[in-house]
């Protein structure tokens, strides 16, 4: 059985938290939740995943789907709260070189992500090495 899943404004068209397990039978209403968020800001949008369970493909592509349709509005996707998990199958799918993360805890160095940072610039538990173009 799948557990609940929820997407919740923190602040308006700026800020989203989503829990639960994002597989094949949510992620069509954490599309459109995040969709609707999404077309209600501008700038940044803070996506906060702390208590978002994401193991698959599945649930990497309504990631991946959001950061598209905000580039394509001009705006920029921030992961949050990321788990070690989460973190882990970024960089296998090597996801964490396109998508953007901070404020937070890095978790596999435990250093702060603030200001935002795209994930790239977390190259090794022992020092972060900013992007070059």
């Amino acid at each position: 059985m799948t557990s609940p899943v929820r997407v919740a404004e923190i602040r308006v068209g700026q800020e989203v938290a989503v829990s639960g397990r994002l597989d094949v039978n949510t992620v069509a209403a954490v599309r459109l939740g995040l969709q609707s968020i999404m077309d209600r800001g501008v700038g940044d949008l803070l996506l906060h995943l702390a208590d978002a369970e994401v193991h698959d493909a599945t649930g990497l592509g309504v990631i991946v789907g959001a950061h598209h349709r905000a580039h394509g509005a001009g705006r920029r996707l921030v992961l949050v709260d990321v788990s070690p998990r989460l973190d882990r199958l970024l960089r296998a799918t090597r996801l964490h070189r396109v998508l953007t993360r901070g404020p937070g805890e890095d978790p596999t160095t435990g250093l702060s992500l603030d200001p935002v940072v795209p994930l790239a610039a977390v190259v090794s538990a022992n020092a972060v090495v900013p992007l070059t173009a």
